[in-house]
């Protein structure tokens, strides 16, 4: 799969019960073998409904979902740049996830917060705070590094010093990484980095459970900050989440209901999180499996059929295709032929969101 997110948030926001109705869910998935990598990671599968409709009319013996892995950041409080909490530790963690999915508590009530008061925009600076510190460390030593390393006039060098001197100046002055213009293509100059500020981040607002529905003053703020920043925002309440997470599939559905909801939180992060890293599902379909796939937006049908295995993408012949509107309609993968459906595409074909594929290959 290889697709992961980290959750980080400060002390008392709600992070840690987030993350464990999230590996809850995924241990209690019947058709996914639960693992845990170690205390901190949960793989969680996707729930997709379009899959749900598939698997309704093609009846298959068996049923794969797409997962998505989270990783709890833990020790991450002011100072953590500088060894606080678990400092260091957390922020090689970090430098290795996706994406970022920042917990931000907006509720009041008796869990006494780090900082002595609710107020998200401060927490989100905080720790804003701590990754750019950890960011502008790394680019002052690359820089102090390349300038002696250009010296000799090596094009390569000069051109990865540029990129460094480009970050370093709005980094200094405290803007995010993913802020600065054209910061993708600058980043591309110098891969050997993961900065951290770089990542594309969810706020998850966690608020109490009468402020599920309509937003409160502090869910309203962080909403106003993700818009200007172009951040994705999901609205969980943490501790119905866990609740949900240990209630079997249509009892959860019910308590749902009851709540005026359609869907949970959780699920709404997993679906956010694939957006925010511009992913998106293909499925194959037969009696034997149905099956989701996760794939960047964008990739061929060659390289499609390379995530299910190297010998498909190797002997590519073409790619039945399904789109999945057109199975709504037709609820039939063999009828998809008789109307016409099925569209017979090359290895250049780029594969849309929800596509029903069978590869046909020769090895």
């Amino acid at each position: 799969m290889g697709f992961n997110c980290g959750i980080v948030g400060l002390p008392n926001v709600g992070k840690s019960t987030i993350f464990n109705a999230l590996t809850k869910a995924g241990a209690a998935s019947a058709n996914y073998p639960f693992c845990t990598i170690d205390p901190n990671t949960g793989i969680v599968p996707v729930l997709d409904e379009r899959q749900d409709f598939i698997i309704q009319y093609v009846k298959p013996k068996s049923v794969v979902r797409t997962t998505i892995e989270f990783v709890d950041i833990a020790g991450l409080v002011k100072g953590a740049s500088q060894g606080e909490g678990l400092g260091n530790q957390f922020l090689t963690n970090i430098r290795q996830v996706d994406a970022v999915a920042h917990v931000v508590r907006c509720f009041e009530g008796e869990i006494t917060h780090v900082e002595g008061s609710v107020d998200p925009l401060r927490d989100i600076e905080i720790i804003n705070t701590e990754l750019l510190l950890s960011d502008m460390e790394i680019i002052d030593r690359a820089v102090e590094r390349s300038k002696k390393a250009s010296k000799s006039g090596d094009k390569e060098l000069l051109r990865k010093l540029e990129a460094l001197l480009k970050l370093q100046g709005p980094v200094g002055e405290g803007t995010l990484i993913r802020q600065i213009d054209d910061f993708e293509d600058i980043i591309k100059e110098v891969p050997e980095y993961s900065f951290i500020t770089a990542k594309p981040v969810m706020y998850v607002m966690n608020v109490g459970e009468d402020d599920l529905l309509e937003d409160n003053d502090h869910s309203k703020k962080v909403r106003e900050l993700a818009e200007s920043e172009g951040a994705v925002c999901v609205k969980i309440c943490g501790k119905i989440e866990q609740e949900i997470s240990e209630l079997e599939e249509d009892e959860a559905k019910e308590f749902l209901a009851d709540l005026g909801l359609e869907r949970s939180g959780l699920t709404e992060m997993t679906e956010q999180g694939y957006k925010l890293l511009d992913l998106i599902t293909f499925f194959t379909a037969g009696e034997k499996e149905v099956r989701a796939w996760t794939i960047t937006k964008g990739l061929n049908a060659q390289k499609a059929a390379g995530k299910i295995h190297s010998d498909i993408e190797r002997g590519f012949i073409r790619a039945e295709t399904v789109g999945y509107d057109d199975f709504v309609e037709i609820k039939s993968l063999t009828k998809a032929k008789d109307f016409g459906k099925m569209r017979l595409e090359g290895k250049e074909y780029i594969v849309k969101d929800g596509d029903i594929i069978y590869f046909r290959f020769n090895v």
